[in-house]
């Protein structure tokens, strides 16, 4: 008996963008609070600096799952009610940017005092020196990290499934329930088709890491 192919991949395709879609929200969402507050964390203002710290350690140690969780079902009942996809996209973004936001620190921090030195001697402010002498340097050392978190971020968004946005996971776990001697096959095709999605961000993460690199 040959497996139904054609029956599950216009449920797949559709789980799959779903899934992307989650996926690229997410990101954006994440990299901008990485670099509030992975900069914030270096500011020379204890009221930011306590905020952004403050951030960073609450979203780590939160679980993911939790928070979806709760931001999906405990929100509305503080009169604040999202989408399932809004939902997810801002649970993964807040959890994922705080992680991001230690990258952020780390590479800002790691570009030597004498660079710094060399933009006050030029005359330059601070966001002059920050944004033309400290981030061009602390980008290349930021993208492969960012890489491994983007692939970490896109791995997250398979727990939208337990709100039940139709993302890759859950359209393959309703294919599961309708063809359940198959499991091996729908299972394999999903692991299959994350495999694929991560490689493509490897491959980005790669040329844009050698990109700067020749740049710099």
């Amino acid at each position: 008996m040959n497996a139904p192919w054609l029956d599950w991949l216009p449920m797949l395709l559709d789980g799959t963008l779903i899934t992307i879609q989650v996926a690229l929200l997410s990101a954006v969402v994440s990299i901008v609070l990485s670099a509030l507050a992975g900069l914030g964390s270096l500011s020379r203002y204890a009221v930011v600096r306590l905020i952004s710290r403050a951030y960073v350690e609450l979203f780590r140690a939160c679980s993911l799952l939790v928070l979806l969780f709760w931001v999906y079902f405990a929100l509305p009942f503080l009169q604040i009610e999202l989408s399932k996809l809004m939902a997810g996209v801002l649970a993964i973004g807040l959890n994922i940017g705080a992680y991001g936001a230690e990258i952020v620190r780390s590479s800002v921090s790691a570009v030597s005092g004498g660079q710094r030195e060399a933009g006050i001697a030029l005359n330059l402010s601070g966001t002059q020196r920050m944004l033309r002498v400290i981030l061009p340097q602390a980008a290349v050392r930021m993208v492969p990290p960012f890489g491994n978190l983007m692939i970490e971020l896109l791995k997250s968004t398979s727990l939208v499934y337990f709100i039940t946005l139709s993302d890759l996971t859950y359209e393959a776990m309703v294919l599961r329930n309708n063809y359940y001697v198959w499991t091996p096959y729908i299972f394999g095709l999903l692991l299959l088709i994350y495999f694929l999605i991560s490689s493509c961000i490897s491959l980005v993460s790669r040329l844009l890491e050698r990109r700067l690199a020749v740049w710099r």
